[in-house]
């Protein structure tokens, strides 16, 4: 995928990964199977190193605890059938909550500095937003402020996941205190994002971007618990005081509350309003859910929550976590 392009993993990329063990090995420990797992998703996965969190939660999944089973011994079956579980894990924790990236490959770069027109409108705005002060100067060590004011959505990786970004800088002298005008400031910026576009080419960088994709799987579960169930729909059908909530009280709440339940929030995202119209015009008639007997509201409110879940699986909704 392009520069600035999104990439969801949602676990289907492992589903048909090969899970082959050493040949050489006749018995692994459990430690070398966790490696293995880890290694043969993170290769399928765009060489994305795994998140602790989801390392974690897929070995909880499996109810295994790292550290005793880290130093079981285990035959070639026994590890076989230990390997596949802990991957279909990861993708099972995957498919419940996705991960979304930035795959950098180079691409977005090389089409800004392949037509001149292009460069030379981003160098004159990235020159204009740091020269705050508007003296027509920067130093030359702004050249690192300017790359990462481009950003992931233009093509530059984050320092933490590509580290040869500083040997770039100080290969073309972009440390310095010098002052640069506009024109020598893309003198010295051209060169540099070249050779970021050609470390990207041979080796593309993965970035897991503050993304959180709605798509029901929490309000599905929370279906699947009937304690659980019961005690969201008290807590949506009545107020703090006890009190029962009317179809507008109740879809207020869910609005602002929602996440709580594996909602999305409505705030400033049209695309959510329109869920929310379309999920609540079914029962634009029943406007009073106080008038319902309490069976029939708790009828409602289910037959709301699965109409969310399906309606969330078939078009799952992104909420930028940064915002």
């Amino acid at each position: 995928m392009a520069d600035g392009g999104l990439t969801v993993i949602d676990g289907s990329q492992l589903r048909s990964v090969d899970l082959s063990l050493p040949e050489s090995a006749a018995t692994l420990t459990g430690a070398r199977v966790i490696e293995l797992a880890e290694s043969t998703a993170s290769s399928s996965l765009f060489g994305l190193a795994l998140p602790e969190t989801l390392k974690s939660a897929a070995l909880l999944r499996l109810n295994i605890e790292a550290g005793s089973f880290s130093g079981t011994e285990l035959d070639r079956d026994e590890a076989a059938a230990r390997l596949k579980d802990l991957v279909n894990a990861i993708a099972d924790e995957l498919k419940d909550e996705p991960l979304v990236v930035a795959i950098l490959d180079g691409n977005t770069l090389r089409l800004f500095l392949e037509d001149e027109d292009d460069f030379a409108m981003l160098a004159e705005n990235l020159f204009t937003d740091l020269d705050t002060e508007d003296k027509g100067k920067l130093r030359k060590n702004e050249i690192c402020n300017a790359l990462a004011h481009m950003g992931v959505e233009m093509g530059i990786p984050p320092v933490s996941e590509f580290p040869q970004l500083n040997d770039i800088l100080k290969k073309h002298g972009a440390e310095g205190e010098e002052e640069l005008g506009q024109a020598q400031f893309a003198q010295v910026l051209q060169p540099v994002m070249q050779e970021i576009a050609e470390a990207l080419t041979a080796k593309h960088v993965v970035v897991i971007q503050n993304i959180e994709i709605i798509n029901g799987s929490k309000i599905r579960k929370i279906l699947a618990d009937e304690k659980q169930l019961t005690n969201v729909i008290e807590k949506i059908l009545h107020d703090e005081e006890g009190g029962e909530r009317n179809m507008g009280e109740i879809r207020g709440f869910l609005e602002k509350n929602g996440k709580e339940f594996g909602l999305p929030p409505s705030k400033d995202d049209e695309a959510v309003v329109l869920l929310y119209d379309g999920m609540f015009s079914e029962v634009e008639n029943r406007n009073n859910a106080a008038g319902l007997e309490k069976e029939e509201s708790v009828v409602l409110m289910k037959e709301i929550l699965e109409k969310f879940a399906e309606q969330l699986e078939a078009s799952p909704v992104f909420h930028d976590l940064d915002n």
